[in-house]
């Protein structure tokens, strides 16, 4: 039987390297999305401290069946103190209000897809930090928002709020500004753009 995430996370923060590779290989590649289209450098930087702190902080995992939503609760974390740092001078509950857009205009994926999703891709990170957080996790990482709330410390009543607003924004976003390629721009098909998005950046994370 293979073993679980946490009795990964246990044997690695004991010294089990091999053990720690299994977790790292597993999470590899949804740590990395999340990083990808929300900064513009230091991105796997983030991505070793995301899962180094997870070995620190390894005592704030609850339960076995909680540590996806644990590993997103360190990445959301590491990722504010990330833009923090970037704007020193802003009053830190300004990061709920601005976008990474704001923060940092260019994601380090380079995409090399369709005009769909780099309309996504710029409308996503146009959206308030806490509104494209909860949007990927929901459209790319396939999420409950029980998990979500869990995730970025929300109720579940706010999460559902912000996957409304988040959803509104976009739509409101590719019907100004329809990709060239999509004849039917008219009518904004989401989960397909946003799977189609979710594919190209998981290649380029690879």
């Amino acid at each position: 039987m293979s073993p679980s995430d946490a009795e990964l996370l246990g044997a690695w923060a004991e010294g089990d390297t091999r053990a720690g590779s299994r977790l790292f290989n597993r999470y590899f590649l949804p740590v990395s999305r999340f990083f990808a289209n929300k900064v513009a450098e230091d991105h796997d930087d983030l991505v070793q401290e995301t899962f180094a702190a997870c070995v620190r902080g390894r005592e704030r995992l609850r339960d076995k069946s909680s540590f996806r939503a644990y590993l997103f609760a360190v990445a959301s974390n590491v990722l504010r103190m990330y833009l923090r740092r970037l704007c020193s001078r802003e009053p830190l509950e300004a990061l709920d209000e601005l976008s990474v857009h704001d923060l940092a205009p260019s994601p380090s994926t380079v995409l090399r897809g369709r005009e769909q999703e780099h309309a996504l891709l710029d409308a996503l990170r146009r959206l308030p930090l806490p509104l494209q957080v909860v949007m990927e996790l929901y459209y790319w990482e396939d999420m409950r928002t029980h998990e979500i709330a869990e995730a970025v410390e929300l109720p579940t009543g706010t999460v559902r709020s912000h996957l409304r607003r988040g959803r509104d924004q976009l739509e409101r976003s590719l019907r100004r500004h329809p990709p060239a390629d999509d004849g039917s721009a008219e009518v904004v098909d989401l989960e397909r753009w946003a799977a189609a998005l979710r594919e190209t950046i998981t290649r380029s994370c690879a």
